[in-house]
């Protein structure tokens, strides 16, 4: 028996470094029409109207959106939220957490596929790239020749392209910070500051690289969702999915005939469903991560269907438990409504309803007493005894509001001032002295309970409370 030579000097380590690391093979997309490819492009037609369009929007004489950081203070619309508010962002968040779990749940990476930034930026950006360098083999072709005329003025006038929609989307970025007739003002006079500068270039830059270049890396290596997505699948849960019962053994046949007929399945093994995939992933292999559940190949496999006169839905949205037990699509829609499904909607339901309930229910004028260290009581002209305060008063409505204060919980005591009230500028924040007073004779030392109301007078009259104590030496 012969002995084996051993390894030659490196050999193992770089065996070893072939497994760890393979170098990225560029994506060449086909591209493909059908029913989830109109989805896609409606998707990004309605989400980009939206970014691009939203802070242009004007409303009472404001930027209709707008998150004002410096001045603490977000418009949304009729509604202004103050850092007071933060209970609503929270709940914000609480509810998109819980409506992609959902999402999830039922149909698997449905955001991923159509309404991700990642997803929807490299969309545009592929079609930029299948206007000026052609469909995929002719990609194929240009970037296997050798730099000419010709390759030089498509890859320039495509990345000349990818780097203005990139600024663009920057640009509208910071606009959801700064008033955006404002920067783009500032854009045009070189008026730039230099946080701005910053934030246009970096997002840019960002968009650049990520939709250009990066692409289906960010969804397989850097998007923590695709590592635990699967935490939120079930056997119920519907998934692009290829049925191997129906389309195995895969190969070439005649269309004239029967798959069955030619010992064979109805996939005809074109591949084309690997050529259409964003991610360069073969679903026949069953399900991966870096599926992102756009349908692409769904759509392309349907067309090859209709070519070899054979049913479509060989690629389809299915559930593990549908494509196993070969159910019907009634019997799989009446699945979706499993115990997980039911308690995601039922909490959902739950906060949304406390999240409207907690904006129609909050307080557009709000009210905090801060009694003044300085001097705890006081002798005044007219026999008065008085307590000394700062209010802090927030008018968080787009109107301009007068705030009056009233006192109760002694006899006798009375605002000395502001007597009249104070008035507030729409979205304003205001502190302000505010004296009470009480006559001398006959008052009893000791720490009293008070309520301070401040009433706000307009077209839907608002009023708040806030305890305090009034102090007699």
């Amino acid at each position: 028996m012969s002995t084996p030579a051993p390894p030659s000097p490196g050999q193992g380590l770089q065996s070893t470094e072939e497994v760890l690391y393979e170098a990225r093979k560029k994506i060449y997309a086909r591209s493909v029409s059908g029913f989830f490819a109109r989805w896609r492009v409606a998707m990004v037609w309605v989400t980009q109207i939206i970014f691009y369009g939203l802070p242009w929007l004007r409303w009472d004489q404001r930027q209709a959106m707008l998150l004002d950081l410096v001045h603490r203070k977000f418009y949304f619309f009729g509604l202004i939220l103050w850092p007071q508010d933060v209970i609503f962002l929270a709940l914000l968040l609480i509810i998109s957490a819980y409506g992609l779990f959902l999402f999830t749940a039922v149909a698997g990476r449905l955001f991923c596929g159509y309404a991700c930034p990642q997803t929807v930026y490299t969309q545009i950006f592929m079609w930029i790239e299948h206007w000026v360098e052609g469909d995929r083999l002719a990609r194929i072709r240009l970037d296997s020749q050798p730099m000419s005329a010709r390759k030089l003025a498509r890859k320039t006038a495509k990345h000349a392209l990818w780097i203005g929609v990139a600024l663009w989307t920057g640009f509208t970025f910071v606009g959801y910070f700064t008033p955006i007739r404002t920067l783009a003002r500032e854009v045009v006079t070189l008026g730039l500051g230099g946080w701005e500068t910053f934030w246009i270039l970096f997002y840019g830059f960002a968009t650049y690289g990520n939709a250009g270049f990066m692409r289906e890396q960010v969804c397989k290596y850097m998007c923590p969702y695709a590592r635990f997505q699967s935490v939120m699948f079930d056997r119920d849960t519907l998934i692009v999915t290829y049925d191997p019962e129906r389309g195995e053994p895969r190969g070439k046949r005649k269309r004239e005939l029967p798959a069955r007929a030619q010992g064979k399945g109805d996939c005809v093994d074109c591949s084309i469903c690997v050529q259409v995939c964003p991610t360069g992933i073969d679903i026949r292999q069953g399900l991966q991560y870096m599926c992102i559940g756009c349908g692409a190949c769904a759509d392309a496999c349907d067309q090859v269907m209709d070519k070899m006169n054979t049913p479509r839905g060989l690629i389809r949205y299915s559930s593990e438990n549908a494509l196993e037990g070969r159910w019907s699509k009634r019997r799989q829609w009446t699945h979706l409504l499993r115990p997980r499904i039911l308690i995601y909607s039922a909490i959902l339901v739950a906060m949304v309803g406390v999240f409207v309930g907690g904006l129609a229910m909050r307080q557009v004028v709000k009210l905090d007493v801060m009694r003044d260290r300085r001097v705890l009581a006081r002798e005044i002209p007219g026999g008065l005894l008085e307590n000394v305060y700062q209010v802090q008063v927030m008018n968080a409505s787009d109107t301009p509001r007068h705030v009056r204060f009233e006192v109760q919980g002694l006899p006798g005591l009375v605002v000395v001032r502001p007597k009249e009230g104070i008035e507030l500028a729409a979205s304003s924040n205001v502190l302000h002295p505010l004296e009470l007073a009480i006559p001398a004779d006959g008052a009893r030392s000791g720490v009293y309970h008070v309520e301070i109301t401040a009433r706000g007078d307009g077209a839907d009259p608002v009023s708040v409370h806030h305890d305090s104590t009034f102090i007699v030496p």
